[in-house]
This record gives C-alpha cells, structure tokens and sequence, in this order.
C-alpha cells in the first residue's frame, strides 16, 4: 500500500478521521517528525475489501480487532458475534467500523493505538 517515492523519504499514508482525537494527534505526531504523509480520509473515500484485508494482514490485525466497538452501529448489526468475512462486509459497507487510525510505511502497517505503535513502522 506504501512505497518509496522517486525523489526522497519512504511513503507514509495516514487513514484519518478528522474528527478522531488519537487520529489528530497521530497526524500531528507524523509532521512534528518531519514527515508528511499521504492523508486518506476513508469516511469519505470508503474501503474495499482487498483494501482492508490487506491492510489488516499487514497490521498483524484481525477484522473483530480492527473493527470499532464503540460505534454504536458494532451493537445494532450485533457484530460482536460476526466471522471475519462478516465483519469485514460491514466494513466497506460501513466505514466508520474500522478503528482509526491506521498507518503504513514501506515497513508495514500498525493501528496507532497508542500512537507509539507507529514508532515500529518509522
């Protein structure tokens, strides 16, 4: 999903909900470093499913612990009891399931919770 750019530092995209505080301060935590990454805003772009399992097998994450618990649409579609393949169609078709936020490097991926996960793809 990430790679090296032509003309300097490897490629960093974000997956960010601007209204997410740990995804803002993640952003944040990225520049204050120096880097400034690819900011995909996946509410409005969306997922597919390659995407998330790609994402996710490179993250070392399942869909049930990629998936967002919190959201009160995890109850109403009772995806506490949903496989993965399930859970991961509920995703694409809804994406504010997925946890935020994700980020990937040339080194892999890592969901920033806590932020300092990120320091093992930088």
């Amino acid at each position: 999903m990430s790679g090296t750019t032509e003309s300097g530092p490897p490629a960093i995209t974000i997956y960010h909900n601007p209204r997410c505080s740990t995804s803002r301060k993640t952003l944040d935590r990225l520049r204050a470093d120096g880097i400034e990454p690819t900011v995909v805003k996946y509410l409005e772009e969306g997922w597919t499913r390659e995407q998330l399992v790609t994402l996710f097998a490179d993250a070392g994450v399942t869909p049930a612990q990629a998936a967002r618990k919190r959201e009160a649409l995890y109850q109403e579609l009772h995806l506490a009891e949903a496989s993965g393949e399930e859970i991961l169609d509920a995703m694409v078709q809804h994406p504010v399931l997925v946890e935020r936020p994700f980020v990937v490097t040339a080194k892999g991926a890592r969901l920033a919770r806590p932020i300092e996960r990120v320091d093992e793809i930088l």
